[in-house]
């Protein structure tokens, strides 16, 4: 998905809101997908008045209920990949293993290793590599 000025925009003000900066963001590849999820789950109104929220309302912690609980609502698609609700709404298994939870703890998300679901019950490639098998 291309990436706007509005997505340049929603990336910023996701930095602000996960601690993580812009380039860790779009290194995600999701900044686009998460906007137009944001977008819709939010409403346009909700979504306009997070975006135009200035920098120094944010600083000083200054925003409303309604304000601060669409933030919640964005850095928890974030830090998760999904849309928080009972139950979470996942957006796609590529969000889940892109989730800032994990790179938050150092991680790599169960089962989104290359190796996939259930590699570490044999011998590691590299092991078997050097055992000459």
């Amino acid at each position: 998905m291309p990436i706007t000025d509005e997505t340049q925009h929603f990336t910023a003000l996701s930095a602000l809101l996960t601690g993580f900066d812009e380039a860790a963001l779009e290194a995600t590849g999701l900044a686009e997908v998460y906007r137009a999820v944001a977008e819709r789950r939010l409403g346009a109104e909700r979504y306009g008045l997070l975006l135009g929220a200035s920098r120094a309302e944010w600083d000083a912690d200054a925003v409303d209920g309604e304000l601060r609980d669409a933030a919640r609502e964005v850095a928890f698609l974030w830090y998760t990949g999904s849309w928080p609700g009972t139950p979470p709404a996942l957006v796609s298994a590529r969000a889940r293993a892109e989730a800032l939870v994990w790179k938050a703890a150092g991680l790599t998300a169960p089962a989104a290793d290359p190796g996939g679901y259930g590699s570490w019950a044999g011998p590691s490639t590299a092991a078997a590599g050097r055992s000459g098998r």
